[in-house]
């Protein structure tokens, strides 16, 4: 079956060279065959996006010492992997739209694997950027294509459970990873084979969705479209007008760089660190970690959903706010108070990674319902690969160079708890903006109907 061929029958049209392009889409209610299988496929490659930070996080401990790190090193390290994920991100959307999705994902993963697999045969951090910046490059394409096609596959109705089952089961695969690569932290050299491991398992990923999965078209869950719509937007200046002419999508680029809990990802097993704890003992916050955001992910999308039918005006954006405010309380429980054993970490790490957990199926949904299809790729190459990938490189870089100075657990008060109280009150804005949007959205979809 070709590469971009929809996986219900749908009349096609083509619009450039080898782009096949439904002029048709299911009806209203009709699922996309296979959907949850194909969601299945897709996951590992949000799991390997997401684990050459995690990796970086967990081996520090035995990388400092061996290439004389220090916390400025790490901090440097993650932000200029996301600055350069900012870059490459938009370019692979793009690239996506000639080549196909399925190429892009599949041919960055195999790239990715390499690129890690060589950050285990650094001799000195210079070797150790280099790879890693590298690796990144591959990496920044999985998260706005992923979340591209899960609007593809899934209706309005069904995306938060989809996203939350994605989110929570690549979480709890990594939570079991995690502290596996960790014990190799014990060994001499150790951290060289986990990059190795990691790396094989962006190139198993690859080769998942290269075999496996079947781009079901732009626009394929839509409930009416046209054949326009069903093209990948090109990154250009209209382009931007037009998303940034949505004010919603805008103030969740803002939300976003307000997210000060993904910080946590890059500092968190070395803040328990510097709490005494070794770092095989830190690590194994990955596995409350990992299973309190699969509850979260997978409870938050179901109850996200239900809340959006009660009130579908007001209901995510009042969830939203409440799950900024949550972590809020939680960081500061988590951080702020000297706690005698592991497992007072253990449990209330696992209650902010539920709640963490629970956003993406609440704010993935509110850009995918104010976004038309062909402004969804583009749409998640600024939100996921730019204004997160920047925010995340902001905070990594600030935290490396404040926490030498002034400690993780300072760092953490303003970041984790004082950012995250702002964002909740910022978040407040969406409720002038997003029935707006979802209103305006629908009628132009219905306006560009067939028929209409």
């Amino acid at each position: 079956m070709p590469e971009n061929s929809p996986s219900v029958p749908l009349a096609t049209t083509t619009t450039g060279p080898g782009a096949a392009v439904p002029a048709k889409v299911p009806a209203a209610g009709q699922h996309v065959p296979g959907r949850w299988r194909q969601l299945a496929v897709l996951s590992p490659t949000v799991l390997t996006d997401n684990s050459e930070s995690s990796v970086v996080s967990t081996l520090f401990a035995a990388m400092r010492q061996t290439l004389g790190m220090s916390l400025s090193h790490l901090g440097l390290l993650q932000a200029l992997s996301r600055v350069t994920g900012a870059v490459s991100g938009p370019l692979w959307v793009a690239a996506a739209r000639r080549a196909g999705r399925r190429s892009v994902l599949a041919g960055t993963g195999l790239w990715m694997g390499g690129w890690l697999a060589a950050c285990g045969l650094s001799q000195n951090f210079a070797q150790l950027l280099t790879c890693y910046l590298l690796a990144a490059v591959g990496a920044a394409a999985g998260q706005p294509l992923v979340h591209d096609l899960v609007a593809d596959l899934f209706d309005e109705g069904s995306r938060g459970r989809a996203i939350g089952a994605m989110y929570g089961g690549v979480t709890l695969l990594g939570a079991v990873i995690g502290p596996l690569v960790a014990q190799l932290a014990e060994a001499p050299g150790g951290w060289r084979s986990g990059f190795c491991a990691v790396g094989a398992l962006c190139v198993l990923a690859a080769l998942l969705v290269l075999f496996l999965f079947r781009d079901p078209g732009a626009g394929a869950s839509e409930a009416t479209a046209t054949a326009a719509h069903h093209t990948s937007g090109a990154f250009s200046r209209q382009t931007l007008r037009r998303l940034f002419g949505i004010r919603t999508f805008t103030l969740m680029v803002v939300q976003r760089l307000l997210s000060g809990h993904l910080l946590v990802a890059g500092f968190g097993v070395v803040f328990l660190t510097e709490r005494g704890f070794g770092t095989a003992t830190a690590a194994l916050v990955a596995i409350p970690s990992g299973v309190g955001y699969l509850l979260g992910s997978v409870a938050g999308g179901l109850v996200t959903d239900r809340v959006h039918r009660a009130d579908p005006e007001h209901g995510r954006v009042r969830t939203l706010q409440v799950l900024q405010l949550l972590y809020a309380g939680l960081a500061f429980l988590g951080t702020q108070i000297d706690w005698q054993g592991i497992g007072a970490y253990l449990l209330l790490f696992g209650a902010m990674a539920a709640v963490q957990g629970a956003n993406p199926g609440v704010n993935r949904p509110i850009v995918m319902a104010v976004t038309p299809p062909d402004l969804r790729g583009p749409a998640f190459a600024v939100l996921i690969s730019v204004a997160e990938a920047l925010a995340y490189a902001l905070f990594n870089l600030g935290a490396g160079a404040l926490g030498d100075a002034l400690g993780l657990r300072t760092v953490f008060l303003w970041v984790l708890v004082v950012l995250m109280a702002v964002n909740a009150l910022f978040c407040g804005l969406l409720h002038r903006t997003y029935p707006h949007d979802v209103a305006r959205a629908l009628d132009s979809a219905a306006q560009d109907a067939p028929g209409a």
